[in-house]
C-alpha cells in the first residue's frame, strides 16, 4: 500500500497468529495507527508473532507519517516459546526506536508492563497509565529474592510511582476512555510527522490582552516562594496548560500550550518546590521535553527564576554535571523559535541551560525584577568579603544588588535583548513568535549526536 487513504479502516497483518492488532483509527478527528496488544492469555504473554505485529505498526507509521498509539497489557516475551518471542519484542523496539523525532508516540498501559513491553515505555514519546497499570524489568519476587525486602507490585511499579518517582508515566488517568480524550487533547498541540506544522487553532482571546497579574504572583521577597504556573497561565490562551510528568520533577514545569492559537512548549521554574532550582530529575525532564518540541516544530518559551543548581554531596556524587548538561545540550541543538523571560533570579550555571541569550535563544527578555549575575548578593560578598564586619557585609550587598543585580547591566551587555513591563508579557511574547515563525535553522550534516544521557 502507498497512499494513506489505502489504509483507512484497514487491520495490519490481519491474519498474523497472536493477540496483538494494528489498525488505522481515528481519535478526535486525527488518523493514527492503533496498536493493541492488551493479551488476555498468560496475562498477555508475547509470541514473535506479536513483537512483528507491534513492529509493523511502528513501521507503519513512520511510513504513513501518522502518529503512533500503542496500548499495552503484556507480561513479557512467552517463556513456552523461547528466544523467538525475545525477537518479535526486539523488533518491535527498534522500529519504535526508528519513529523517535519522526512521529509523535504514545503508549497507553492498561496492566502489566513487564521486562521488555517495561522497555518499550522508555521508547516512546508519552506513556499514559490507568489505574490498573504495573510496569517493571524485575518483578516483586526477584527483588524480594536479591534484596531480601518483601514488595508488592503497586509500590515496585504502580501508576503512583511511576507518576511521581520514577518519572516513567507522563500521565495517570482513571480509564481507557479518558486515555483517549487525553491523546486527542496532546495530538491538538503536534503534528503527525517531524516535516509538518503543528496544528493552529482559532484564538478567541486577545493576543494584546494585559497581564498584570503575572506579576502580582510574585512576593515582597526576593527569597518567597509562589507558584509560576499562575504567571504561566496569565500568559498563555484561556490559561490552559497541559503538563506531562506534573508530578515528577515539580521543580521544573514542562507543559503545552497555546499562545495566538500556536501551540508551543513551556519550560519553567517552580520555585515552590526546592526553590526552583535544578537537580538531576529536573534536568532530565527539561531536556527531553525540550528535545521533543524541537522534533516536533513546537516553538519553546522559557520562564526563568532559579537561583542555580541544588546543592549537595550526594547529587555531584549521582553525575549531576552530566545531567545538568542534558539541559544545555537540547537547547544548544534546538532550531525552533524560542524566547526566554527572566522573572526573577537567574544565577549561575543555571543561568546559562535555561535558555540563555548565549545558548542561542531568538529573543531574551526580562521584567524589571529580574537579578542575572553569577549568584545573589549574599553569597558573592561571602566569598569577596569574607573578613568585613556582618555590618559592613549587609553594605556590601546593597551595594552589589544596586549595581549589579538589576536587568538594565545584562542588557547592557547584550545578554537580554528588552527589559519589558509585566503587564506587556503576553503580547510581547506573541509579538516574537509572530515574528519568528518563518525561522528557519538547519544543523551541521552528521549522522547524529553524541547526546549526554
Amino acid at each position: 500500500m502507498t497512499g494513506s487513504d489505502s489504509l483507512t479502516e484497514t487491520e495490519l497483518r490481519a491474519l498474523a497468529s497472536g493477540f496483538v492488532r494494528a489498525r488505522v483509527r481515528s481519535i478526535g478527528g486525527r488518523r493514527l495507527i492503533d496498536v493493541d496488544a492488551q493479551g488476555e492469555r498468560a496475562s498477555g504473554a508475547l509470541l514473535r508473532a506479536d513483537g512483528q505485529t507491534i513492529a509493523a505498526g511502528a513501521r507503519a507509521a513512520r511510513e504513513q507519517r501518522l502518529p503512533l498509539v500503542l496500548r499495552i497489557a503484556s507480561s513479557g516475551a512467552d517463556v513456552s516459546e523461547g528466544v523467538p518471542a525475545l525477537d518479535g519484542w526486539a523488533s518491535a523496539a527498534y522500529e519504535l526506536t526508528a519513529n523517535s523525532g519522526v512521529v509523535p508516540s504514545i503508549a497507553v498501559v492498561t496492566g502489566p508492563a513487564v521486562s521488555g513491553p517495561a522497555l518499550i515505555l522508555g521508547l516512546v514519546d508519552f506513556v499514559i497509565m490507568t489505574p490498573e497499570a504495573y510496569a517493571f524489568l524485575s518483578g516483586p519476587s526477584m527483588v524480594e529474592q536479591f534484596t531480601g525486602v518483601p514488595i508488592s507490585t503497586e509500590e515496585l511499579g504502580g501508576p503512583r510511582i511511576h507518576d511521581r518517582t520514577s518519572g516513567v508515566a507522563s500521565f495517570v488517568v482513571e480509564s481507557t476512555e479518558a486515555a483517549d480524550h487525553l491523546i486527542a487533547d496532546l495530538l491538538a498541540f503536534l503534528p503527525d510527522h517531524t516535516d509538518d506544522l503543528p496544528p493552529v487553532s482559532e484564538c478567541h482571546d486577545p493576543v494584546d490582552r494585559p497581564t498584570p497579574e503575572a506579576y502580582d504572583v510574585l512576593p515582597p521577597s526576593s527569597n518567597g516562594s509562589y507558584d509560576v504556573r499562575e504567571i504561566l497561565m496569565s500568559i498563555v490562551d484561556d490559561g490552559y496548560l497541559l503538563e506531562p510528568h506534573a508530578n515528577w520533577a515539580a521543580n521544573l514545569v514542562t507543559a503545552f500550550a497555546m499562545i495566538g492559537g500556536r501551540p508551543v512548549g513551556v519550560v519553567a521554574n517552580q520555585p515552590q518546590t526546592v526553590a526552583g532550582t535544578l537537580d538531576i530529575a529536573a534536568s532530565q525532564k527539561g531536556g527531553r521535553f525540550v528535545a521533543l518540541c524541537d522534533a516536533f516544530n513546537l516553538p519553546l518559551v522559557t520562564v526563568v527564576d532559579t537561583s542555580g543548581f541544588y546543592p549537595g554531596k550526594d547529587t555531584e556524587w549521582r553525575g549531576m554535571i552530566r545531567y545538568g548538561a542534558q539541559m544545555a545540550f537540547a537547547y544548544a541543538r534546538a532550531t525552533v523559535p524560542r524566547v526566554n523571560l527572566t522573572t526573577r533570579k537567574s544565577y549561575g550555571g543555571a543561568y546559562i541551560v535555561m535558555d540563555s541569550k548565549r545558548m542561542g535563544n531568538d529573543l531574551a527578555l526580562a521584567w524589571p525584577s529580574a537579578e542575572i549575575a553569577v549568584m545573589g548578593a549574599k553569597g558573592a560578598v561571602e566569598i569577596l568579603n569574607r573578613r568585613n564586619t556582618p555590618e559592613e557585609r549587609l553594605e556590601l550587598e546593597a551595594a552589589y544588588e544596586q549595581r549589579l543585580l538589576n536587568p538594565y547591566i545584562a542588557a547592557e551587555r547584550g545578554t537580554i535583548d528588552a527589559v519589558i513591563e509585566p503587564a506587556a508579557t503576553r503580547a510581547e511574547i506573541n509579538a516574537a513568535l509572530t515574528m519568528l515563525a518563518g525561522k528557519r535553522e538547519h544543523l551541521p550534516q552528521r549522522r547524529h549526536d553524541n547526546s549526554p544521557l
